[in-house]
């Protein structure tokens, strides 16, 4: 079975269903994207095998018209050397993570920085729009815009949090163990592209 195959079919099931449920008015067909969404859920949980409601919970859980989520990652740099954090199962990543509801790009990528590393950061300029699941080797469930923010360092020291247990600067080759699910070598290559490009043209899917 190709996992990647099946994973496509339930997600575009479970749009499908979704934006259906957002619009349609009759019982019938209400019962029947609701029956939809949920083979999506059963498909995906037996791709991942991971149980039912889990996936529901995480899969189905949203409403209104399907569009892809967005995450931020920051490519801060100082003398050269990238800003990574570690988190707590040793692996190193870019500070970012999901955007807030209630925030802007600029801002959220911010506070990621903020919280994950204890630094004040200015957001400058964009690096890349990216569709993560096209760059990414770990797939995702969702279809996800990941964006990466080049930030210039202002202030502000490494702060202990309940995600991060340090953080340090990295030169382009002697970079630690990275998580690819989240930050990938390419992501780590157009930052310091970028960094060393003062016309850089933003890179987009």
């Amino acid at each position: 079975m190709d996992k990647n195959r099946w994973l496509e079919w339930a997600k575009e099931l479970q749009d499908i269903s979704q934006c259906a449920l957002a619009y349609c008015k009759d019982v019938y067909d209400i019962e029947r994207f609701q029956r939809i969404r949920e083979i999506s859920a059963e498909m995906m949980a037996e791709i991942t095998e991971l149980p039912l409601q889990q996936v529901k919970d995480y899969f189905c859980s949203g409403d209104g018209y399907q569009t892809p989520k967005l995450e931020t990652r920051a490519a801060v740099f100082q003398n050269d050397k990238i800003l990574l954090v570690q988190e707590r199962d040793g692996l190193w990543v870019m500070p970012g993570g999901w955007v807030d509801y209630n925030l802007s790009v600029r801002r959220n990528t911010v506070k990621e920085v903020y919280e994950e590393a204890g630094m004040t950061v200015e957001a400058r300029r964009l690096i890349a729009l990216e569709d993560r699941n096209r760059h990414h080797p770990v797939r995702h469930a969702h279809e996800i815009c990941s964006i990466l923010v080049l930030c210039d360092h202002v202030s502000g020291d490494f702060i202990p949090n309940t995600e991060t247990v340090a953080c340090g600067w990295f030169s382009r080759d002697a970079l630690p163990t990275i998580n690819e699910g989240k930050t990938t070598l390419e992501h780590i290559d157009l930052s310091f592209r970028a960094a060393a490009d003062p016309e850089w043209q933003t890179i987009f899917d």
